[in-house]
């Protein structure tokens, strides 16, 4: 899924860090059940020591579970390997370690995602179609010495779930390198780990016995374009994809999780879901619909663990056509998806 442009430029709030330290001492609040009912956190703000308290704040109080945090590693091409934090587009170690720490204090169940994005691309270039000029060998050593030390930092923190690396379809293919690095993460952290094939590839992914979750980014068409889906049409084509991951989680002994699952609040969101971008008015009410159409298809499903839904930040509203839910109707059609009993049964 192309993830560019999501960035939002917001600026720090000292004041804000200063005025939550009486958490220090609180007691985490181990959240009900084993699945995952959440959101991810895309640590996205231009400033990289911006406080996403508020963010987690709304999410604990309107009853998620779970959180992910998404951290944007940045290079400048699909042929370079220069991963890196960079100012502006990532955020700073102590942001990652602070923002899982007040997390864990509001009760929440913490996650630890890497995402790669770069400076300089064509239209139809992003992570997913990587080709490294030097070598896979080199991207991978480059992509392994960014990753360790945030597993480690997230592990001291005590996530729950790491993901390992989302959507890098070109380079899944590398068998023997994915192996090497799971089993340096694992070496690293007690957390169970995934990682996050798109929608498309997740039967092309060739290393699934060695994480511990099928992580699926959700992004499947529910309608054709231009034609407002109805609940019965969304439930019906929900049907063969959740046959089909259902399938995958059978045949591989790993449940799905759904690492990134979500919708823009825009008129084609039901066709296409992965695009943030095209040129569509606002529709929160399809955003809604779409939402509890994944709720009833998927809580309560066997062989699911949960999900998050992608993606809580950013500034919401009734003129945003982003992902995420805030001040839109789909976030109270996430709470009552999140207050699910029936997800745990499924997971």
């Amino acid at each position: 899924m192309l993830t560019q442009g999501r960035s939002v430029l917001l600026g720090a709030g000292v004041f804000a860090v200063g005025a939550r330290l009486w958490l220090a001492d609180a007691t985490p609040v181990e959240p009900a059940g084993p699945a995952v009912r959440g959101a991810s956190l895309g640590l996205f703000a231009s400033d990289p020591a911006y406080d996403y308290s508020d963010m987690i704040d709304e999410l604990a109080d309107r009853g998620a579970t779970d959180v992910l945090v998404v951290v944007p590693l940045v290079q400048t091409d699909v042929t370079s390997h220069d991963l890196a934090l960079v100012d502006g587009a990532s955020p700073s170690f102590d942001t990652v370690s602070r923002t899982l720490e007040f997390a864990r204090r509001r009760g929440l169940r913490t996650g630890l995602m890497p995402i790669v994005r770069l400076t300089e691309r064509r239209p139809d270039e992003w992570r997913g179609v990587l080709a490294p000029a030097a070598s896979a060998e080199v991207w991978f050593d480059a992509y392994r010495q960014q990753l360790l030390p945030l597993v480690e930092l997230a592990d001291d923190r005590g996530v729950a779930w790491v993901g390992v690396g989302s959507e890098l379809s070109s380079l899944e293919g590398q068998e023997a390198q994915w192996r090497g690095l799971v089993a340096e993460v694992r070496a690293t952290t007690e957390a169970q780990l995934f990682y996050a094939a798109n929608w498309d590839r997740v039967d092309a992914v060739p290393f699934w016995d060695a994480v511990d979750a099928v992580g699926v980014s959700g992004y499947f068409a529910l309608a054709p374009e231009g034609t407002r889906p109805t609940d019965g049409a969304l439930a019906a084509a929900w049907a063969g994809p959740r046959r089909s991951l259902q399938a995958t989680a059978s045949r591989e002994g790993r449940p799905i999780l759904f690492a990134e699952v979500g919708y823009p609040s825009h008129a084609l969101a039901a066709a296409r879901p992965w695009d943030h971008v095209v040129d569509a008015p606002a529709d929160l009410e399809l955003q809604a619909q779409l939402w509890g159409a994944f709720c009833d298809a998927f809580s309560g499903a066997e062989g699911v663990a949960g999900f998050y839904a992608w993606n809580w930040f950013g500034r919401g509203g009734p003129r945003d056509v982003g992902y995420t839910p805030r001040g839109k109707p789909a976030a109270t059609t996430l709470e009552g998806c999140w207050g699910r009993s029936t997800w745990d049964l499924g997971g």
